[in-house]
């Protein structure tokens, strides 16, 4: 706990040194999430990075989130403390894979969900979270729609959406592994619960929820209903928060399974050897973990989150 302590004290000091903000997403570690400025989903915090007077950006998250806080903050130094945290989703779909996809669909608008690359996004027409994306898809000027790289995500979107829709057949491989009997196994366990999942998860999960929510809506859910047991169909770092904002209530992760490697990567002591990296002289093969996305897809990627931006919301 000490040590813990200390690190939190030392990289608290370097931050107000260097006018760097933190964030972390909400599936980081506790410690991380504790330590940082602020916590929430990928393009929330992104955001949250445009509109600080910070001039260093510390992200802990994966790479796809980095990028995007360099595509809205080019003018900003975006950190990535491990630049091996990847999204195994985000990698599932290259840009040369959605340029033969665009080949194949002439004239039909491309949804990208934020967890894709830049280089991606830059060949989208428009981005979408997981809270927005059937608003999203609906405002889309077409009655056929191409979605990537969810396959979950777009078929949950399929539902409701007033459009026909085609997509990648890619997905998030810890939702991808909570599955149907466990969920049913957790309901019959604890009667009175409600189950919230993640609309990355499987259409048989999906069937089963109560509520289903991205993660920030989630934590809106859990304060509003009544019910005092909730299991939860998401990566398992959403806990902390959920249990320091809902003293009161009990939370059960619906599989042991929901723990993304990838969100565990960064470590306390990651983020100060990062901060403390910045005044190291650049040598050969040392790498700062800066993370910046090349002008030239910077700007289309930044225009495909524009227009999701300036969809109303409902």
């Amino acid at each position: 706990m000490k040590q813990t302590q200390d690190l939190q004290k030392q990289i608290r000091a370097l931050l107000k040194q260097k006018n760097a903000l933190m964030l972390a997403h909400n599936y980081q570690r506790d410690e991380v999430q504790e330590t940082a400025d602020i916590c929430g989903d990928s393009l929330a915090l992104s955001q949250a990075a445009a509109k600080s007077d910070a001039e260093v950006i510390v992200f802990c998250g994966v790479h796809f989130m980095a990028e995007s806080a360099s595509i809205l903050c080019p003018d900003k130094t975006v950190i990535l403390p491990r630049l091996d945290a990847g999204c195994p989703m985000a990698d599932m779909i290259t840009a040369e894979d959605l340029r033969k996809e665009k080949e194949r669909r002439p004239g039909v608008p491309v949804v990208a969900y934020v967890n894709t690359t830049a280089e991606v996004k830059a060949l989208s027409d428009i981005c979408c979270t997981s809270a927005n994306a059937v608003t999203v898809v609906n405002s889309v000027q077409s009655e056929k729609v191409y979605m990537i790289p969810d396959r979950n995500l777009s078929m949950y979107v399929a539902r409701t959406a007033k459009k026909k829709m085609e997509w990648w057949d890619g997905f998030c491989p810890t939702h991808e592994k909570l599955k149907a009997a466990e969920v049913l196994k957790a309901k019959e366990k604890y009667p009175d619960a409600v189950f919230v999942c993640h609309p990355e998860c499987r259409p048989e999960v999906i069937d089963l929820a109560d509520a289903v929510r991205s993660t920030s809506g989630m934590y809106v859910f859990t304060k509003e209903t009544k019910a005092k047991t909730i299991i939860v169909g998401t990566e398992m770092g959403i806990l902390y928060r959920l249990k320091k904002e809902n003293p009161e209530k009990t939370f059960i992760l619906a599989s042991k399974s929901l723990i993304c490697p990838n969100m565990k990567l960064i470590t306390l002591e990651d983020v100060l050897e990062a901060l403390q990296g910045m005044d190291r002289p650049v040598l050969k093969g040392f790498n700062s973990g800066i993370v910046k996305v090349p002008e030239d897809i910077r700007i289309p990627a930044k225009k495909a989150l524009d227009r999701m931006l300036e969809v109303p919301r409902d």
